[in-house]
């Protein structure tokens, strides 16, 4: 296993199947996203549900409406909640957005100190929030904090590429997942990346023709 990294090593020790999608894709890349905390979230909750460029153009609209970035949680609740619907938001995205604003606010999700918290705390009180479930939290950890042992099992995407790592031909449940994933601790971010990255692998490969 020459060359690779401490978690990706770790990774393919605990489970060998992993071993072709290690050594023929890139190590573990999660680039920080640009923004803060409040910003990230606010762009997940636009983005649920929603076509991309939808998605983008909405995101866009708001900003604008908001005065432009970077959007602090005191300026959603200063605005007026037709501003926000006019942006292209629908009534409970503003309801989750403002919602969002004011958890930040009271102090349920702290602005300056979320390294000071585990994972599973940070998930506990954003799943607070209207309109962020487990796995927006989860992704929230992954690419906003960067941390390196999340394991996010609902994601459909890190079970098909388990179930194409692994030759199986339907994805395991999310339940059985979490076990499974267990022997990948501290880096089950590392894991998971290797599922998307196989997925990816497997959309680009050219199919065979008759």
């Amino acid at each position: 296993m020459t060359g690779l990294d401490t978690a990706t090593r770790h990774i393919v020790k605990a489970d060998p199947a992993f071993r072709r999608v290690a050594e023929t894709n890139q190590p573990m890349a999660f680039r920080r996203e640009s923004g803060s905390a409040f910003e990230s979230l606010l762009s997940a909750i636009v983005f649920q549900q929603l076509a991309g460029a939808a998605a983008r153009a909405i995101h866009g609209r708001l900003v604008t409406a908001l005065g432009g970035e970077p959007v602090a949680p005191e300026t959603v609740l200063s605005a007026n909640p037709e501003t926000l619907r006019a942006a292209g938001l629908s009534a409970n995205k503003v309801a989750a957005i403002t919602d969002l604003a004011l958890k930040f606010v009271d102090g349920t999700v702290p602005t300056d100190d979320l390294d000071e918290l585990s994972d599973d705390e940070i998930v506990a009180r954003l799943v607070t929030v209207r309109g962020v479930g487990r796995w927006t939290a989860e992704m929230f950890l992954l690419f906003q904090l960067n941390r390196p042992d999340v394991w996010p099992v609902d994601d459909l995407g890190v079970r098909n590429g388990w179930a194409r790592i692994h030759e199986m031909s339907a994805p395991s449940t999310p339940k059985a997942l979490q076990i499974l994933g267990d022997v990948f601790r501290p880096y089950r971010s590392t894991a998971a990346w290797y599922c998307w990255r196989a997925l990816e692998s497997a959309r680009s490969t050219p199919q065979p023709t008759n």
